[in-house]
């Protein structure tokens, strides 16, 4: 696994946050986890970040649970099945590129997520804690094909799913941290630019195709290395 895999893990999870399936929804939910609301969210702000932070550490926990679990499963892959490995990834990383461009549909993410109450806790830390942990298993249409293409590079570098999916929940965790503690702000400047965030999933769709070729040839890692540059200036 290159260094570069673990940006474009990181980056993959900000677009995961930035998605307009997502994003519009977030101020408010959190202060709904907190028992505030986004209008009196400075005399909560304290309370909303709290919450912020479990919210993050349910999914986090759960992504680290699945990179552990996909980890054992690939280190243990024969070396002549990872080439085939390296191929299936790539094509995964291709499609749901090309879902994120939106060039092509698949109606299994086409349902949207919406978080629900089915039962009452003492603590709404614990309540945050589940619904992070629902969040990572419950995806919105453009969460779930980000998630997919990582999942694609995990596949198609045997071992790495754990660094990769970290990198992932830290990227998409962090812009949640920064939303619990200026919920206010957040608010208005994601109501003036979320019509715009859809252009981030059709850039990162974009760059997600340009990957999944190079996984699929097996050169993900000379990019890295800048090999395939040093051999397109010699030629």
């Amino acid at each position: 696994m290159t260094d570069i895999s673990l940006v474009i893990a990181f980056t993959a999870g900000l677009v995961s946050f930035l998605s307009p399936c997502v994003l519009p929804i977030i101020p408010g939910f959190l202060a709904y986890l907190a028992g505030s609301t986004v209008g009196d969210s400075r005399a909560h702000r304290l309370a909303i970040f709290i919450n912020s932070i479990f919210f993050v550490l349910g999914f986090s926990v759960v992504f680290a649970v699945l990179g552990v679990l996909l980890n054992t499963i690939l280190e243990r892959v024969a070396y002549d099945a990872q080439a085939w490995l390296a191929r299936i990834g790539g094509a995964l990383i291709i499609f749901f590129g090309l879902y994120l461009m939106g060039l092509i549909k698949i109606p299994f993410l086409e349902r949207e997520y919406k978080p629900q109450v089915k039962g009452s806790f003492n603590s709404r830390y614990f309540t945050s804690f589940l619904f992070g942990a629902a969040f990572a298993a419950g995806w919105t249409p453009c969460v779930g094909a980000v998630l997919g293409g990582i999942l694609g590079l995990a596949a198609s570098s045997p071992g790495s799913a754990f660094p990769l999916l970290l990198s992932y929940a830290l990227g998409l965790g962090l812009p949640f941290l920064l939303v619990g503690l200026f919920t206010a702000q957040a608010q208005s400047f994601i109501q003036k630019y979320a019509k715009t965030a859809k252009y981030v999933n059709v850039a990162f769709g974009a760059l997600l195709v340009i990957i999944g070729v190079f996984a699929f040839t097996q050169n993900l890692g000379r990019i890295a290395n800048f090999e395939l540059l040093n051999d397109w200036l010699l030629k």
